[in-house]
């Protein structure tokens, strides 16, 4: 197992109002300070446009699951030398919304970080993160930051009974713990009553057209208990199809896929759809 000298920080910062615990390499430091120095001049008039450039920086950065999952309590997570799809969108997110915020310190690109990852903004423990992605985008469109589009480009509402991670608790090293394990119960019994919007897989390439680079592409599932099961940012390319940039478990790495979008997702059999987010 690869593994990385981790640092616990706990930032007090009396301009931004805020406080933090850290869990983050002198390596990864330095990255995220090269990273905002490289991207100083991606900010583009369209924030999907800015998303694409910032995200397309991080092409054949290594796939690496479980990053976040560390220590015996949770804390903000800082590693770009390995990303999961999830934690792939938020690093493209938070150093964008730098961008937008003309802002260039790492203080900032945290607290970008702690307000995308957790419910509300706020880290108050292991079941603060938002774990489901479907709860992710609609706690994240609350927040303002972006907005679920699915339903305005053909995506119908569905429900599905959402209980993959109490059902599979040892998968979990923090679900070890009563009072985690019954706050993510909750969790998902809030999501079970909650519908979401699904553009189904064959009715994609018909509504390609309304979808934007830029844009967050969450996988619909037919896997029992999730919602979504990979993620990553639409990107128009060269051919004038709508790519996937993702962290791709296939080449382990951060791509474009090869294959349009709704091409692409008929090799995965357990495909339902998408849902579409557009970063406000």
């Amino acid at each position: 197992m690869r593994q990385f000298l981790l640092l616990i920080i706990l930032l007090v910062n009396t301009q931004l109002g805020f406080s933090q615990q850290i869990t983050c390499s002198p390596k990864d430091k330095t990255a995220v300070e090269e990273k905002i120095q490289e991207i100083d001049e991606f900010s583009q008039p369209d924030f999907g446009n800015t998303m694409v450039r910032v995200g397309k920086t991080f092409m054949k950065t290594p796939y690496v699951a479980k990053t976040l999952e560390i220590g015996d309590t949770e804390t903000i997570v800082v590693n770009l030398q390995g990303l999961d799809c999830t934690t792939f969108v938020e690093n493209v997110l938070a150093f964008s919304m730098l961008l937008r915020q003309k802002e260039d310190s790492f203080d900032a690109f945290t607290k970008n970080l702690e307000i995308i990852r957790y419910k509300d903004g706020a880290l108050e423990g292991y079941a603060s993160r938002l774990h489901y992605f479907s709860e992710w985008i609609a706690n994240n469109a609350e927040k303002g930051l972006l907005e679920d589009i699915t339903g305005e480009i053909g995506g119908v509402e569905i429900t599905k009974d959402i209980d993959f991670m109490s059902t599979h608790r040892d998968l979990y090293p923090f679900l070890s713990d009563d009072a985690n394990f019954s706050k993510i119960k909750a969790s998902e019994n809030y999501l079970n009553n909650q519908a979401i919007c699904v553009l189904a897989q064959d009715k994609i390439a018909e509504n390609e057209h309304l979808i934007q680079s830029g844009d967050i592409i969450a996988l619909a599932t037919s896997i029992n208990g999730l919602d979504v099961t990979h993620t990553g940012i639409a990107t128009r390319e060269n051919d004038g199809r709508i790519h996937l940039l993702h962290a791709s478990t296939g080449s382990m790495e951060v791509e474009v896929s090869k294959l349009p979008l709704a091409e692409y997702l008929k090799d995965i059999k357990s495909n339902t759809g998408i849902m579409v987010a557009r970063p406000l």
